[in-house]
């Protein structure tokens, strides 16, 4: 039997906000800021969703999980990964690999990043050694470097046998 390798590719970014925890990976992050969305605004899972639904064929995050919902207001945004994951597993899709790349100018994530991989494996029913995180900035330019806000990309691998 031959297997279908799909590609997606993920982008999200949200402002920061007073008066928000800063949730990346799923993991709450000290900060004196946080990411303001419908959800927890997690915009390391959000990337993530949308790379999935991209490689799958099962549109976007938007659609799936739309603002304004009351359903999703406030929401663990690894709560929708868990449904992405039942979604993947209803049309045969496995995950071979994630990658994500936070870009944020502060705060350091690098020790949190541990716990965001974990997160995200247990999730989607892989090992953590499957998901890859890192973070990067953008050297002081654009809103990431005025500290207005965070963003995230992510690229993932799927297969169907």
């Amino acid at each position: 039997m031959q297997q279908d390798f799909r590609v997606g590719i993920g982008f999200d970014s949200h402002p920061l906000v007073s008066g928000r925890k800063l949730i990346l990976g799923g993991v709450e992050v000290p900060y004196a800021t946080g990411l303001s969305g419908w959800s927890d605004a997690d915009v390391v899972v959000h990337a993530v969703i949308d790379a999935l639904c991209g490689a799958a064929d099962l549109g976007d995050i938007g659609a799936l999980f739309p603002s304004g919902d009351p359903e999703f207001k406030d929401i663990s945004s690894l709560i929708l990964l868990g449904r992405i994951r039942g979604l993947l597993e209803d049309k045969g899709f496995t995950v071979v690999n994630v990658d994500v790349t936070i870009i944020a100018h502060s705060p350091r994530l690098s020790s949190y990043v541990p716990d965001m991989r974990r997160n995200a494996g247990e999730a989607l029913g892989v090992d953590s050694t499957r998901v890859t995180i890192k973070a990067t900035t953008t050297n002081g330019l654009g809103f990431v470097g005025r500290e207005e806000g965070m963003a995230a990309q992510a690229v993932v691998l799927l297969v169907r046998r």
